[in-house]
């Protein structure tokens, strides 16, 4: 209604704007070809009006129909352009719904008709690699290296390729030269720094972590964490033959996780091996403050070597409050204390976790208490035999392996910090022992045992 009441108005004021030109007073002289004219004023001004209008109109008309060959052709090539983004569209949900032989025709057809467009060029090598057509897509590839727009993201595909021909020499080849043209490219870095840390290339590696930027404090805490990981695996690795360089990054990763007891055994072995049992003991200490690992106790209880089993239990007594405050502290006293023959220690320090949470270890000390102390072999054999339906206690666990010390890797994926203090949960494989051989010389302490097959594992809180 309203559009109505504006259109009449505007033509009532056009109207009246033509019968006020028409009105006006006055005459124009024309002489044109031995012709002459003298219409009045305003109505010439209307014949130039509708001139300008015919001669506006002709020139749209005849502009038309010169560009009308252009039209057209820009026409086809938006309508193709059209065509070759839905091919590619259509190429990328083929590719992903599963059915790469499609996804190939369309990508090729998408590249007929956007021969520059890269995004086309690199579905197809997708396509081919989705395919199983190793040669064609690694010769797309290796044509998409040439751009700089594309060369990242070609390497990617080459990458994935080789991995999955199983050549991890060409992988690794591939995700350096990615590297080196994107330092930030994260899945590059991550495969050179694995093949890195499986190699046992700590300097290198803890190189390329100390370059890192992270982000957020999260980030930032695990950079610390990798730092630590690797410096405690250098120690390991030097302890035998250089203690005093083991001593240096067992140090430094304890400066970067102050309660890493992996790098804590390692730095107290040193220092024990070097006569300076104060400082180890010392080390120990806060360590066992912080965790209450059952090493830790262990390594704190052989600190001073040749020491006798009532001198072991003595100094275990420095540490472990009486009652224990938790399982691990009972069983490293009782431990000492049956060494010891101090069996009513022992037995009165297990007890209250000799109930419906009995663990392994408990039910086997149990069982070493029984034995010992009055010689009553059925007790014992009783309490081995709610050890074997008892809980697992706490071990390095990693991918579903138990070892006796922690690892730097899992020695099935090869992945840095794998392995973790947890209980393993199994009903039948028992958990390798976790001890420490007392005596002189780094090559008294425990090495790396073997691992067992396990399933999976729950955290130990």
């Amino acid at each position: 209604m309203i559009r109505l009441a504006l259109w009449i108005i505007g033509s009532l004021v056009v109207a009246a704007l033509a019968a006020w030109l028409m009105a006006l007073p006055g005459t124009l002289t024309l002489e044109l070809a031995g012709y002459r004219m003298q219409p009045r004023l305003g109505t010439a001004v209307v014949l130039l009006l509708l001139a300008a209008a015919l001669i506006i109109l002709v020139w749209a008309v005849a502009r038309r129909i010169f560009g009308a060959p252009r039209a057209m052709a820009r026409r086809r090539a938006l309508r193709r352009r059209e065509q070759g983004v839905e091919a590619l569209s259509d190429a990328v949900i083929a590719l992903q719904s599963g059915d790469p032989a499609r996804a190939r025709l369309l990508a090729r057809e998408a590249q007929a008709r956007l021969p520059e467009n890269s995004a086309a060029k690199l579905l197809e090598a997708r396509a081919d690699l989705a395919v199983g057509d190793m040669p064609a897509a690694r010769e797309h590839y290796r044509a998409l290296i040439a751009s700089d727009k594309t060369a990242l993201a070609a390497l990617t595909g080459l990458y994935d390729q080789a991995r999955t021909q199983q050549r991890p020499e060409a992988a690794l080849t591939f995700a350096r030269k990615a590297l080196s043209l994107a330092p930030d490219s994260g899945w590059a870095a991550e495969a050179v720094f694995d093949d890195l840390v499986q190699r046992g290339h700590w300097a290198e590696a803890v190189a390329m972590v100390n370059a890192e930027v992270p982000p957020g404090r999260e980030g930032r805490a695990k950079k610390r964490r990798r730092q630590a990981v690797i410096e405690t695996a250098r120690a390991r690795d030097a302890e035998t033959s250089q203690p005093l360089a083991a001593l240096e990054h067992a140090l430094t990763a304890l400066k970067l996780l102050p309660d890493f007891v992996p790098a804590a055994l390692i730095a107290a072995r040193v220092h024990i091996n070097q006569g300076e049992s104060r400082k180890a003991m010392s080390l120990l200490r806060r360590i066992w403050r912080a965790t209450g690992h059952p090493d830790i106790a262990a390594l704190y209880g052989h600190a001073q070597p040749g020491a006798s089993a009532v001198e072991r239990l003595k100094r275990m007594r420095e540490i472990v409050d009486t009652p224990p405050e938790h399982r691990a502290a009972a069983m490293a006293l009782a431990r000492a204390a049956v060494d010891a023959y101090d069996w009513p220690l022992a037995r009165d320090v297990l007890l209250p976790y000799a109930g419906p949470d009995l663990t392994e270890g408990v039910a086997s000390l149990m069982a070493e208490i029984e034995a010992g102390e009055s010689g009553d072999q059925g007790k014992a054999r009783e309490w081995l035999a709610r050890g074997l339906r008892a809980t697992r206690d706490p071990a390095w666990t990693a991918d579903g392996l138990v070892s006796a010390e922690w690892e730097p890797i899992s020695p099935v994926t090869g992945k840095l910090d794998a392995f973790e203090w947890k209980v393993p949960v199994t009903s039948n494989a028992r958990p390798l022992p976790l001890s420490v051989a007392s005596g002189e010389g780094a090559e008294n302490f425990p090495k790396p045992a073997p691992v067992l097959p396990l399933a999976p594992a729950e955290n130990h809180q």
